[in-house]
């Protein structure tokens, strides 16, 4: 079996829209069961874990979780995030929604994003959902249409959507290695693209905030999502500058191991490790990656544009997470 990398942002590991065929799907799936199954039930400083809900947080610890930015920031503006089903994704919707925002939502799967339009509107937000793919560009111009025919317009895009799996870079094939770059590298530039021409359009200045990762000294077990991210980085920072006389600004945030619920598809040896990610000793959490895409969108970042702020806790100077359990070759 190919050591599995700790995944430096958990972009959506929940999720199977970048696994290479059915038989890799059925695995992943068997394998998210069993970590919950066997997983027991851990207190974590804000939150006791239950059966039910291993790692990550529950609607009720993000609808409380604090934060530094005021109720009304985003009143009035309307905010797309993709992959807002679980994750980071769901965190970074239910922190925007907190702040007065409108939402637009989109999913691969149906009955999660439809779940967690239910919990933005709990939080008093204006939504619209989609259960969609960000591969098929035509799906995407549709969306970001959606956004303007519901709410008026779009004020900032939050690009969280993606998918990987695990597997040494040996073994890719084809098919595989073109899924996960065809997700988390074409169906990103599609999103971008499509919201900066109706900004264009328009003549309205507009705010992109990639998810990309932790790629600074690579992701061994998932080299094609390193490919596919770095270059968001590189496509981000080039459009920056292309974009800035349309008033469009773009970066990235780009996490380390930051707990969610794909934390669940790893062995509890390799969980261990992840406290071992960085100096700081611990893992982060969904939310410090939902402050840092608030603050890329917002005002506060209004001379910031082709940057990456790493949300990280040191992990891209030091730190040794293997989520499988550290292999004999690297122990020291």
């Amino acid at each position: 079996m190919a050591e599995r990398h700790p995944l430096s942002l958990v972009l959506s590991l929940s999720k199977d829209e970048g696994l290479a065929d059915a038989s890799s799907r059925l695995m992943f799936r068997q394998a998210q069961h069993e970590a919950r199954v066997t997983a027991r039930p851990i207190a974590n400083g804000t939150r006791t874990m239950t059966d039910a809900q291993k790692f990550g947080f529950t609607e009720d610890d993000l609808h409380q979780q604090p934060t530094v930015f005021h109720p009304g920031l985003f009143a009035g503006k309307t905010v797309l995030v993709s992959g807002a089903g679980s994750g980071l994704g769901k965190a970074t919707g239910a922190l925007f929604a907190r702040l007065g925002a409108n939402l637009m939502v989109c999913g691969r799967n149906e009955e999660k994003i439809t779940r967690a339009a239910a919990f933005f509107r709990s939080l008093g937000a204006p939504v619209e959902h989609r259960a969609m793919t960000i591969r098929d560009p035509d799906q995407v111009v549709s969306l970001i249409d959606a956004a303007w025919d519901r709410f008026g317009g779009l004020d900032v895009l939050v690009n969280n959507a993606g998918g990987q799996f695990p597997q040494a870079a040996i073994d890719y094939s084809v098919k595989g290695w073109n899924a996960v770059i065809d997700t988390n590298l074409n169906g990103s530039w599609y999103m971008m693209q499509a919201a900066a021409r109706r900004w264009r359009d328009a003549g309205k200045p507009g705010a992109i905030v990639n998810i990309v990762a932790d790629i600074w000294r690579g992701l061994p077990g998932i080299a094609h999502t390193a490919a596919a991210r770095a270059g968001v980085v590189y496509l981000s920072k080039s459009i920056a500058v292309e974009w800035a006389p349309l008033a469009i600004r773009v970066n990235c945030v780009a996490p380390g191991c930051c707990e969610t619920e794909g934390y669940g598809v790893y062995s509890p040896e390799g969980v261990a490790t992840y406290a071992q990610s960085n100096p700081m000793r611990r893992s982060g959490d969904a939310q410090d990656v939902a402050e840092a895409c608030v603050y890329l969108a917002a005002p506060s970042a209004k001379f910031i544009t082709g940057e990456v702020l790493t949300v990280d806790g040191g992990q891209q100077m030091w730190g040794d997470p293997w989520p499988t359990g550290r292999p004999d070759w690297f122990k020291i």
